[in-house]
């Protein structure tokens, strides 16, 4: 099941639009979600208890329209709403055990507000344990290309996996971005480093990487692009040309697991199309039985 955080606002509509498309392409049931959050209401400064049936209310109207919109791009798609009490952020990311993956606007209005990575899509993409899209703007002419960051850790397979998945579903051409960078001390003027060693190694690194995957998917097109640059840089320049970029955050266990990497942070800010954060998902007591 894919899940929708809907708040009426235009992201969220394009968050819609961009969920009930992939429900189509994974042959998967869709939820939108809105959330109530009646917490201010609930203190004396403001009594009443008109306000949270307003609130109520007006969610319902949310999800109806967004139900609407929904329907009317993609008729043949299993389209189910449901209305939640709650913070919209801790909601959201309480749907990660049943759905495979969570897509959410930039950022709205109310209690989906924030900067450019509003504050309940950064929460979600750096909390949830399945796959967070995060969509800004309306939807695009496809150009028949997703982008992948790559490097040389574990952690990076299910972001992989996910993008590998997603370019074989829409018959998109899989670009692998690993963006290099010479440590500091490498521009000593005592320490040597052989450049066509060091690039030789980059593409190890990338080749290690994909092989598996390309044996899963040979229907995918992969294209190879190792560059000596700063990984946000890299994956924003492509996203221009993106229908999706995928990255991986890698955070682990504690307080480490809930929060984006600099990369995958840096890329929510900038990319030009949406982005899928696909986290590792973490051992521990939380995952028994699921």
């Amino acid at each position: 099941m894919i899940v929708v955080g809907v708040d009426g606002s235009v992201p969220s509509r394009a968050a819609v639009e961009w969920a009930v498309d992939d429900a189509l392409r994974t042959h998967k049931p869709l939820r939108i979600v809105h959330a109530v959050d009646r917490s201010p209401y609930q203190i004396a400064k403001f009594p009443g208890a008109e306000w949270p049936d307003a609130l109520v209310k007006a969610g319902q109207k949310i999800l109806d329209e967004a139900l609407a919109v929904a329907r009317d791009r993609q008729p043949s798609v299993d389209v189910t709403t449901k209305l939640e009490d709650g913070a919209p952020a801790l909601v959201l990311t309480g749907q990660d055990t049943a759905a495979t993956e969570i897509v959410v606007g930039s950022r709205g209005h109310g209690g989906f507000a924030g900067a450019l990575l509003g504050s309940v899509s950064g929460h979600v993409a750096g909390r949830a344990r399945c796959p967070v899209v995060v969509v800004r703007g309306a939807p695009q002419q496809a150009r028949g290309q997703v982008v992948v960051g790559v490097d040389d850790s574990q952690e990076s397979e299910p972001a992989l996996r996910y993008a590998f998945e997603q370019a074989m579903l829409r018959g998109a051409t899989l670009r692998a971005i690993h963006a290099w960078q010479l440590p500091v001390h490498a521009f000593a003027p005592e320490i040597a480093y052989d450049m066509d060693d060091i690039r030789t190694a980059q593409y190890q690194i990338v080749r290690a990487a994909l092989e598996r995957f390309e044996k899963e998917y040979p229907q995918v097109t992969v294209v190879e692009d190792i560059q000596s640059g700063h990984p946000v840089e890299a994956l924003t320049r492509a996203s221009a040309d993106g229908d999706l970029v995928v990255v991986g955050s890698h955070g682990r266990g504690g307080l480490g697991a809930m929060l984006l990497g600099s990369v995958s942070r840096g890329v929510l800010h900038h990319a030009h199309c949406p982005v899928a954060v696909v986290r590792s998902r973490p051992e521990g007591p939380q995952d028994a039985g699921t």
